[in-house]
Order: structure tokens, then sequence, then C-alpha cells
């Protein structure tokens, strides 16, 4: 994810609006007057595009329940001696199952959900050393999909 700003002449904005939301997975477009009074400040974060991101259903279509993986992760992190450490798929699972939760969550816990599931990408992300720019969800659902035709 990175953050784009571009200051155009209005005229511009639909032609540049067009080209950003075709070249990028975009947040909603922002508009702001320009400090010159006559241009204007466009604001958005956006994605890289990867056309091979799984779907939550594609990624999670064999997936063991949500309760069944909130226990593994659980009896996993207790039984774990301390120092020993959790290994990849413990974080993989978990962000997977924060992310399931997430799209299933009821409007008013959704924003704390989102949060964490999104925080539970970055983190597996920092973990795999990836040089992947993108929307952390989108890269757990990749990662999941993966791990699980080869378990």
């Amino acid at each position: 994810m990175f953050d784009i700003r571009i200051i155009c002449d209005p005229a511009d904005e639909p032609e540049i609006t067009q080209a950003l939301t075709a070249a990028f997975d975009c947040a909603p477009i922002t508009r702001r007057p320009a400090r010159d009074g006559h241009r204007v400040r466009l604001y958005t974060k956006a994605f890289h595009p990867n056309p091979s991101w799984p779907t939550p259903e594609q990624a999670y279509a064999d997936a063991p329940s949500i309760s069944s993986e909130i226990g593994w992760t659980t009896e996993t992190s207790a039984h774990t001696p301390i120092g020993q450490g959790l290994d990849r798929e413990y974080f993989l699972r978990k962000a997977a199952v924060l992310d399931r939760m997430a799209l299933t969550a009821d409007s008013r816990d959704a924003d704390h959900t989102a949060r964490a599931a999104t925080e539970a990408g970055r983190l597996l992300m920092r973990m795999d050393d990836t040089a992947v720019i993108c929307d952390p969800r989108h890269y757990v659902r990749q990662q999941y999909a993966h791990w699980a035709t080869h378990h």
C-alpha cells in the first residue's frame, strides 16, 4: 500500500481518477482545493494490483470452522514453552482466522476486527520478509490458500 497525492487542473480530474482506479486498487479518492486556488489536490491510498489474489471464498473454501481455528491457535499458544517461539504456521492461521472474522463481523465490531486482521497480516509479512506491497489481508489469503493446498 502507498499514498498518492496529485495536484492537477480540475479539468484533468476525471481522466486522472479513471487512470488511478484502472491501475490500482484504490481507497476512495478525496478532493481538496490546492493552495494556489486554481488547481485541486487528490488523495488516495493505493494497492498494487495482483490478479492472482484469491477471493476470501477461494482462500478459505476448505478451512476449518472459525471456532475450530480459534481453539487451535489458543491451544498452540498456551502449550508453546516461553522462549521457544511460535512458528509461521501459527501466525498464518491466526491471521487467517482474524481475516475470516473481519469478513463476517457485524457493524459494531467490524472496524476493530478489520484492524486486528490487518495488523496480523502485517506481522506475517514482516515475518516472511516479503518484498510484496499489498493489502496485508490479501497477502494472508494468498499464503493461506497456498498453505491449505499443501496440508
